[in-house]
């Protein structure tokens, strides 16, 4: 019987998004028998966190915020005793190898770019080191952390690029950046479990106007206080709709405090995190991304499959899954363009329907098998290398 290939992934924590997605679906559908994968997460924290699967070795370093006491005082103390004892880890890497992993790895995997230094500090200096890189290198907020990422990305023994856009950006800015041997390598997509969750529940949406769906960290380049903008002028000019924002994130408070400036926060309305957020976007009219940066957003590809009209600007890999006016309507980031779109949305029967028709036959365009075949094969040849 050959012997398994040893996989560590590394990740911060499984707090829900796109690339804790990933992860999760690689861990469920590698080939088990060929791969003896572990997650190893700093934060044991997350809406995801509980949903690895059994046969996944899951060494958790540091207790979630969902452990800790709701008493403030107390609750102060454990997140500054919790990161002290990161900080210390970041500082001797060697402790944490010793202390919560009990073997050596032939491949060690960072997920995203948060995650690249924990992977190059391994102690295990024998094993292979793979980057993953779902960013626009050019996104303005990035850039004070882009001289690292640079020279950590150099380090790899091989990089994916989790699309084909994300690539070329990287290249046209960075011609003469040598990278290690790479690839693009898609995001798969769990058809078959996206179309069953969007069926367990039916959303009372409150309205009998038009819904617009979204879903996403509430992050400022997201583009909701765009959104918000927009929605407002609409609602003005007598275009009644409704916006549900389903997410968490550190802008809350503002998207919050904006609504209630425009007076629209019973027509704009932050949900919250959720975990199953396919019911929604199921049952909504359309689905809307306003973000200024993505990468390859597993949402676009999920509301795809759902066949729920998308408007969105058309930033990293979404044009490499939606064609304009064909299985969707593509915008620049700008509250113009974002204006005239969602009014065509409401106002526009033929283009809802011409797009409704391109989206009928959309599973074909993902093949989930594929993807994993690469990543198994790509894990085979950089062991040989």
């Amino acid at each position: 019987m050959q012997k398994k290939v040893k996989v560590l992934f590394r990740h911060r924590s499984m707090e829900m998004g796109g690339v804790e997605k990933v992860i999760l679906n690689l861990l469920n559908n590698l080939d088990r028998e060929k791969l003896d994968l572990t997650l190893l997460v700093s934060l044991y924290q997350g809406e995801l966190r509980d949903k690895i699967p059994a046969h996944i070795n899951y060494v958790k370093i540091n207790k979630g915020k969902e452990d800790f006491s709701k008493n403030t005082l107390i609750n102060n103390l454990q997140l500054v005793f919790r990161g002290l004892k990161i900080k210390f880890l970041e500082i001797f890497p060697k402790l944490t190898d010793k202390f919560y992993l009990d073997q050596q790895f032939d491949v060690e995997i960072a997920s995203t770019y948060g995650d690249y230094d924990s992977v190059l500090r391994s102690a295990n200096k024998n094993s292979k080191k793979i980057g993953w890189f779902h960013s626009d290198i050019t996104f303005p907020k990035l850039q004070p952390a882009v001289p690292t990422i640079l020279k950590q990305i150099s380090q790899f023994d091989y990089f994916i690029f989790g699309s084909q856009q994300t690539k070329d950006i990287f290249t046209q800015t960075y011609p003469n950046f040598k990278l290690p041997e790479n690839q693009v390598i898609l995001n798969a997509i769990p058809i078959e479990e996206i179309k069953q969750k969007a069926v367990e529940y039916v959303p009372d949406f409150g309205t009998k106007d038009p819904v617009f769906v979204s879903v996403g960290r509430l992050h400022s380049r997201k583009g909701y206080h765009k959104l918000i903008e927009v929605h407002n002028k609409l609602i003005k000019d007598g275009f009644a709709h409704k916006i549900i924002i389903i997410g968490d994130g550190e802008e809350k408070d503002k998207l919050e405090n904006l609504t209630k400036m425009y007076g629209v926060q019973n027509s704009f309305v932050l949900l919250g995190s959720l975990l199953n957020p396919y019911p929604y976007v199921k049952n909504a009219d359309f689905f809307v991304m306003p973000s200024e940066s993505e990468g390859w957003p597993l949402i676009i590809a999920d509301t795809l499959i759902l066949q729920k009209p998308i408007l969105s600007t058309a930033v990293g890999g979404i044009p490499e899954m939606i064609r304009h006016l064909e299985n969707g309507y593509l915008i620049n980031y700008d509250t113009d363009e974002m204006y005239n779109a969602m009014k065509e949305f409401l106002s526009n029967t033929d283009v809802i329907e011409k797009i409704k028709k391109g989206l009928e036959n959309i599973e074909n365009q993902f093949d989930n098998q594929k993807i994993f075949n690469q990543i198994e094969e790509m894990i085979d040849n950089v062991l040989k290398n």
